[in-house]
């Protein structure tokens, strides 16, 4: 498996391999294309710089498409508590203002799940949830979680349509054909690469002990 760098035609990195980071974790096949913005995808994981430990992570799923300047709101709200009658984060300059309490709250971690594709310039918050196969479109601000197979966009961004019948949703959400075998996977590029659901579920149904390591 190839990692395209920004200096290649499709400026396109290949996570797995070219990320290291304590508080980002990714699957297979996952890749970012920088062409645009061309920084490497730490810089889209705000807030993680410094490599703090007490931090929620980042976790990427497999064969996830993420756009040029996608950005994930990460560490929390970064000391601004909403409940408090100022938001304003005292605490950061506690040499004046001594009696002053941290508001940093965690928001638990931020998952994108298998097969997804986040847009350019989506903007993803802390403690989200982007379940396998969704959509996010370009500047979308995700706020709150998003189910399984579903087309989001706007801000904040809110459902635009389902990619699938429930009933599809379902057969796909049980094959999970990203965690197959990589020889399986290219075996069954035809029934992937078609809008017809039923015909990699008959292969499943009729394969499936052997799909997975």
């Amino acid at each position: 498996m190839k990692a395209f760098h920004f200096k290649d035609q499709f400026s396109s990195q290949l996570l797995h391999e070219t990320v290291d980071h304590p508080n980002i974790e990714v699957g297979f096949f996952s890749y970012y294309s920088g062409y645009h913005h061309k920084h490497d995808f730490v810089e889209c994981a705000r807030y993680l710089h410094d490599k703090r430990k007490d931090v929620d992570k980042l976790i990427i799923g497999n064969y996830c498409s993420i756009g040029s300047g996608a950005v994930f709101m990460m560490a929390g709200n970064q000391g601004h508590n909403t409940n408090w009658l100022s938001t304003f984060p005292f605490y950061f300059q506690a040499n004046i203002f001594k009696s002053a309490k941290n508001g940093f709250v965690k928001a638990g971690n931020t998952i994108v799940g298998n097969d997804v594709w986040i847009g350019s310039e989506a903007m993803i918050m802390s403690g989200v949830t982007i379940a396998d196969g969704a959509i996010i479109a370009a500047r979308a601000v995700v706020i709150k979680d998003v189910e399984a197979y579903t087309i989001v966009g706007g801000n904040p961004a809110s459902v635009i349509k389902s990619r699938f019948e429930n009933k599809e949703i379902e057969q796909l959400l049980i094959m999970k054909w990203w965690n197959w075998k990589e020889e399986k996977i290219k075996e069954c590029m035809p029934l992937i690469c078609s809008p017809k659901i039923e015909g990699l579920w008959k292969y499943w149904n009729k394969n499936k002990k052997n799909l997975l390591d």
